[in-house]
């Protein structure tokens, strides 16, 4: 077990909804991802994905099973919800990146035109 481990999944809100020890609405689950409605959603479509082992960011992640596992995930998500028409995938990355919550976390939006990802550079 990694030292620390235990203190982190207490701590950590994604570790404790995988875990099944918070409320989540759900929509995707396997071994290894869980797929979960935003609370503040900011797209008719808003679901994470995350891993359910604890990985600080995408900058961490060296599991390419897993890596594939939540891209797999990513997907199954936007066919269930019907995102034929275009959907976006982000994964905010530390802090200059705007990651808010420190467990890996894929945004899957859409359900509406989303427009330009940034306002382009000046």
């Amino acid at each position: 077990m990694v030292r620390g481990f235990a203190a982190v999944r207490m701590s950590c809100v994604f570790c404790r909804l995988a875990a099944g020890e918070l409320p989540a609405t759900r929509v995707f689950e396997d071994a290894d991802v869980l797929a979960f409605r935003d609370i503040h959603p900011q797209a008719p479509s808003h679901v994470l994905v995350i891993p359910k082992a604890h990985v600080t960011s995408l900058h961490e992640l060296d599991d390419p099973r897993l890596a594939g596992a939540l891209l797999q995930a990513a997907a199954h998500v936007a066919r269930a919800e019907k995102l034929e028409q275009g959907w976006r995938l982000i994964s905010n990355t530390r802090a200059h990146g705007g990651q808010e919550v420190e467990h890996l976390h894929l945004h899957v939006l859409g359900g509406r035109p989303l427009g330009r990802m940034l306002a382009p550079a000046k």
